[in-house]
């Protein structure tokens, strides 16, 4: 039968084992230990002989057992059975003859073997009328659960579900304060993977800059000298965050290490593509252009793994020329063979724009993506200037185009441009 508490007066004795578990409680325990705490509290105080504490997972609206003495743990609806109208009625259930309710399960007394003859569920509500859980005490010693037992559950249970409910939320602070940390060591890798300043190359102005949508982002890029000339890469992995993040920071140092001892563009590609295959799951990959500038001859040669729009801006026509992927995006799939790669005059005053596609699809409050044209015109009316200059007209310009839309890609750009007098 379901009743209200009784408004006796708790003994002393009653109120001194009160106190006790109270203090109890109070020490600093991880949640399975607390919870093991509070059953074995229900149990000295309400002389029962068996216990467990459901704990209220309002996402999924479920009850969860996470510790039963005897019982192996499970999920029920928070609707179902005795726990689940206790949950949601809020109110002590007193069941003096568990086999003669209807609510009552018998399955967990056949698979432990164990025979359930009373049972007192209380529900855990803290001090700001937050749902914490269940609590069940089964079969008291030399009886059913009386009217007195209800009283002494009451306080009990109100015990109980604060302190669960502070070392629940303690943990949650502990677990973002990690997630926070670790977030912090994966921008710090992957930062010290971007180059700390640019390249100085004859006759050549060069800009690179990356802003994650998070924390840590699933873009980088590089502009380094090599033995082969001027290095120049932008990647892009699906999605943003740390798992991205390391992707392209393990794509990054395989191609540094690759073209350090000697590979060819080809060779690289190949390689750090197959490699990324067997890697990266199924579901991961990386887009990215990766090419050399020869300074003696002005000519960029390059591959890109699934990465376009790449723009060619050609200064004595005030035109972009468009190039398409040479290959599928890198990790997709194993590689043996390329199309030849392509390669680029730079005549004085031309600019390779390299962009992200956290810049192209970039959208507004109405939807409206930046789009390539509007690339295009920045580029073509700051095109004299330094790429610094062009660089910051351009995040300028889509920042002013959002409008206040939130940043939910991240953005990278690399320009190379070959200055009007070498």
């Amino acid at each position: 039968m379901s009743t209200r508490p009784s408004r006796r007066r708790l003994s002393v004795a009653d109120m001194e084992a009160i106190l006790a578990v109270t203090t109890k409680l109070a020490a600093p325990f991880d949640l399975m230990t607390m919870l093991a705490e509070v059953v074995n509290a229900a149990k000295q105080v309400l002389h029962a002989d068996r216990g467990s504490v459901w704990l209220y997972d309002a996402a999924a609206d479920q009850l969860v057992l996470e510790i039963a003495t005897g019982i192996t743990p499970v999920r029920i609806s928070a609707s179902a059975g005795i726990a689940g109208a206790c949950a949601h009625d809020r109110r002590i259930i007193n069941v003096p003859d568990c086999y003669a309710d209807e609510r009552f399960n018998p399955e967990v007394d056949r698979r432990s073997g164990y025979r359930t003859r009373c049972m007192l569920t209380l529900p855990l509500v803290d001090h700001k009328d937050v749902l914490v859980g269940v609590m069940q005490v089964l079969n008291k010693a030399n009886g059913v659960f009386d009217e007195n037992d209800e009283a002494l559950a009451t306080v009990l249970a109100a015990q109980c579900a604060v302190a669960l409910q502070r070392v629940r939320m303690t943990e949650s602070l502990i677990e973002g304060e990690r997630m926070r940390q670790e977030l912090e060591m994966a921008r710090e890798v992957q930062v010290s993977t971007l180059p700390a300043a640019m390249p100085q190359i004859a006759g050549y102005d060069v800009a690179g800059l990356s802003r994650p949508a998070q924390q840590t982002g699933g873009d980088t890029f590089d502009l380094s000298g090599v033995n082969q000339g001027l290095l120049i890469v932008l990647g892009d992995a699906t999605g943003h965050g740390i798992a991205p993040a390391l992707s392209v920071t393990q794509m990054q140092a395989m191609l540094r290490i690759a073209f350090r001892l000697g590979a060819d563009l080809e060779t690289a590609f190949k390689q750090v593509n197959n490699q990324l295959a067997d890697t990266l799951a199924q579901d991961r990959f990386i887009t990215a252009f990766i090419g050399f500038l020869d300074p003696s001859t002005h000519r960029i040669r390059f591959h890109s793994g699934g990465q376009g729009p790449i723009l060619h801006y050609q200064a004595a026509t005030r035109t972009c020329v468009r190039y398409k992927p040479t290959s599928f995006p890198l990790g997709a799939m194993q590689v043996s063979q390329l199309r030849q790669a392509v390669t680029l005059e730079m005549m004085p005053g031309d600019i390779l724009v390299l962009l992200s596609d956290g810049i192209y699809e970039y959208r507004d409050a109405h939807d409206e993506q930046f789009g390539e044209e509007r690339v295009e015109e920045l580029v073509a009316a700051h095109g004299g200037q330094s790429m610094e200059m062009l660089l910051d007209a351009l995040l300028k310009s889509v920042d002013a185009f959002a409008r206040g839309a939130p940043q939910e890609d991240d953005m990278t750009a690399v320009l190379v441009k070959r200055e009007l007098h070498s």
